[in-house]
């Protein structure tokens, strides 16, 4: 695109993009560990509440095809600006609901707005930002996205604490309505559309682009499910360990500090020295510290692992991210990368309930050591078509 500056920096996207995706990550964030309680106050039995608070995430597979004609319609700034208005609708929704189809239908559309906005900034990145610092610029989204997760959370149990629960509510809407308002002050030439595709609709993209989303997409989708069987089985390990609620509390929040503090040093890596040489590392690590999980039996070998597997995922920071904006081909960025996020997501939403099969089935620690085996596969992938496809 001709508008790409030579003397690219960073810090150009915090207005446009990361504070935008901080709020709107923390107003999501601290509402969803609610979302059980507040549907079983109204009604629900324990499934059909689980059912509900998992409506976040139904809502994102929904909307994440979808997305890509959205943004070619309004652009990248406003679709983010709509998705933040409509999330905002959809927590007053929920705050409001006397029933459980009415915070049903707020949920759902929480996690549609999230894959409008997810893939709005995504394709703005991977247009804007040039291919060497590509990767820290999604490195640092993603560090946003992770300081939202432990923002939303923290202030909302002090409102709970404090005010009780239904202001969080309001504190979601709060946070995902400054988002809205951050990028709609945010002058137009500061934040440009990048070009709308004219590539003859998503299905036909996923076509042509086959061959790469049955490979690198699969391994991307991998790299996510594992990433997302890290953060469950930490705790149900810890659990099944017996260790106590505050210290195991403890040392998933120092992983998660350990996580945040080297997310850009990941990016750093990635862009120097290549996405082949992240990939195949994090993936193995990641697959590596699931298979070590069932060898913990007390504290301190829990924390060695826990922390373990921080670095190992926050040096792989906006590696997906990166491969997918990579791999988007010219005139047909929305549609590939919408086709691409689907199985990102794909791999995170199938993470519990394989979980919860293999635990019934064979046992967690069993289970855990089948998962892992993923690993293997993904690094194959990783190291086989990333050259393949340019992409050093």
């Amino acid at each position: 695109m001709s508008s790409k500056k030579p003397t690219f920096q960073v810090r150009e996207l915090a207005l446009p993009v990361y504070l935008p995706s901080l709020l709107f990550a923390a107003g999501e964030s601290g509402l969803i560990p609610l979302i059980p309680a507040s549907a079983e106050k109204l009604g629900a039995d324990i499934p059909t509440a689980a059912f509900i608070a998992g409506l976040v995430l139904i809502g994102t597979l929904v909307a994440d095809l979808p997305a890509a004609a959205i943004v070619n319609r309004f652009g990248e700034r406003l679709s983010m600006i709509w998705a933040a208005c409509l999330a905002s609708a959809g927590t007053l929704l929920a705050v409001f609901a006397t029933n459980i189809y009415m915070i049903g239908a707020g949920v759902f559309l929480l996690g549609m707005t999230a894959a409008i906005f997810g893939l709005a900034r995504h394709s703005y990145i991977a247009e804007t930002a040039p291919k060497e610092y590509r990767a820290r610029a999604l490195s640092i989204l993603g560090g946003m996205f992770r300081a939202g997760a432990f923002i939303g959370p923290l202030v909302g149990a002090w409102i709970i604490q404090n005010y009780g629960v239904e202001i969080v509510y309001w504190m979601s809407t709060v946070f995902c309505l400054l988002a809205a308002i951050i990028l709609l002050t945010t002058k137009p030439e500061k934040m440009p559309n990048t070009p709308p595709n004219r590539a003859g609709g998503i299905w036909a993209v996923a076509r042509l682009e086959k061959k790469k989303l049955l490979t690198l997409g699969i391994a991307s989708s991998m790299l996510t499910f594992l990433r997302t069987v890290r953060s469950l089985a930490l705790p149900l390990w810890a659990l099944s360990i017996h260790l106590d609620a505050s210290v195991t509390a403890l040392i998933i929040g120092l992983a998660g500090a350990v996580d945040f503090a080297l997310f850009y040093n990941g990016g750093q890596v990635i862009d120097k020295y290549g996405r082949r040489f992240a990939a195949v590392p994090t993936i193995l690590a990641i697959g590596i510290g699931i298979a070590c999980i069932p060898f913990t039996s007390d504290s301190n070998s829990f924390a060695v692992v826990a922390v373990a597997l921080a670095v190992a995922n926050a040096l792989g920071s906006g590696l997906v991210l990166t491969i997918g904006a990579d791999l988007a081909p010219e005139g047909a960025r929305n549609e590939f990368l919408a086709a691409f996020r689907l199985m990102l997501d794909g791999g995170i939403a199938a993470a519990a309930p394989v979980i919860s099969v293999l635990t019934i089935a064979v046992g967690l620690s069993t289970g855990l050591f089948a998962m892992s085996g993923l690993a293997l596969i993904g690094a194959y992938l990783m190291n086989h078509y990333l050259p393949k496809y340019g992409i050093r």
